[in-house]
């Protein structure tokens, strides 16, 4: 094996062959023919001196070295992006311009008081925002695509601790959501142990699915799920119809409508932690540290605190 350094160029190759499924689809990514690409993969094999790719009469697949060399290759990807924001930002230092990712039900709640207290002091200065799933906001703060970002976390999945935490933002309970028919409608504290026989309506494939599971085994009984809703309207209005009782965190149901009753839960069991996140190696600029500023004044307005 060559002790050369690998061609970086034929490495995120690679990882474009392994993320299109093919060399005709990287081919055409980048306007090249499959030979010329199939030519690179070659050179990177005898680079490695491992073969990396497999071809067979109806396509490719990579080999268990191929896909590895790929995850390193992802890495190195990240980095080159992350530079070229690092520099882009350096050369428009006075761009007046912050960048932020979060998650949607802060950004339905939270994000527009926090936008509209830091415009009021500050507005020739930008914002943009983008909302994106939990691991997507994690991979924005590496590749620098972001100055800020608003992320959560329970105690038994703590963030990642490459993504620093600059500052707590909120401990959200987690609320219970029963139809206003229910016979404990009338309640503002439910007992878990009191709805074990309900009809239970969940996210399919979503955290609060696994939230669910968890404090229900801690009260002693598993769940009979009867719905699993693709986003929390779904699950709002399945509850509406009086279909099951549901739970939820209590940004993702500020607005849950006259059929539904939403209720705290005793003990408080799994109460989210939201915070926000910055990356140390990047110096802030003013317009970064006032709008952390308005978070956290925003944030600990008696609002979001119930």
């Amino acid at each position: 094996m060559s002790s050369a350094p690998y061609n970086v160029d034929r490495l995120l190759l690679l990882l474009l062959v392994y993320r299109t499924g093919s060399l005709s689809a990287a081919a055409d990514e980048l306007a090249l023919s499959t030979s010329a690409v199939s030519q690179q993969i070659s050179k990177l094999e005898r680079e490695v001196g491992l073969p990396l790719v497999v071809r067979h009469p109806k396509g490719m697949r990579l080999t268990d070295a191929g896909v590895k060399l790929s995850t390193y290759a992802m890495t190195i990807d990240n980095a080159l992006t992350a530079a070229r924001n690092d520099m882009s930002a350096f050369a428009q230092l006075e761009r007046g311009e912050v960048r932020i990712a979060t998650f949607p039900t802060f950004a339905a709640s939270v994000m527009p008081k926090v936008l509209q207290h830091f415009h009021d002091l500050h507005p020739e200065v930008d914002v943009t925002v983008k909302s994106y799933r939990l691991d997507r906001i994690q991979e924005a703060l590496e590749r620098r695509e972001v100055d800020l970002a608003t992320l959560w976390d329970y105690p038994w999945t703590p963030i990642d601790q490459e993504i620093p935490v600059r500052t707590t933002l909120l401990k959200e309970p987690t609320k219970l959501l029963i139809p206003t028919s229910h016979p404990l409608a009338r309640r503002r504290v439910i007992k878990l142990e009191e709805v074990a026989d309900d009809p239970w309506i969940t996210r399919s494939s979503h955290p609060v699915a696994s939230v669910l599971g968890r404090i229900c085994h801690e009260a002693g009984f598993d769940p009979r799920i009867v719905f699993e809703a693709n986003d929390y309207q779904e699950l709002l209005g399945m509850v509406s119809a009086g279909l099951g009782v549901a739970i939820a965190p209590s940004l993702a149901v500020r607005s849950h409508g006259s059929d539904v009753k939403v209720v705290s839960i005793r003990g408080n069991p799994a109460p989210r932690r939201i915070v926000l996140s910055q990356l140390p190696e990047r110096v802030p600029s003013p317009a970064v540290l006032a709008l952390v500023r308005s978070f956290r004044k925003v944030s600990s307005s008696k609002e979001w605190h119930s």
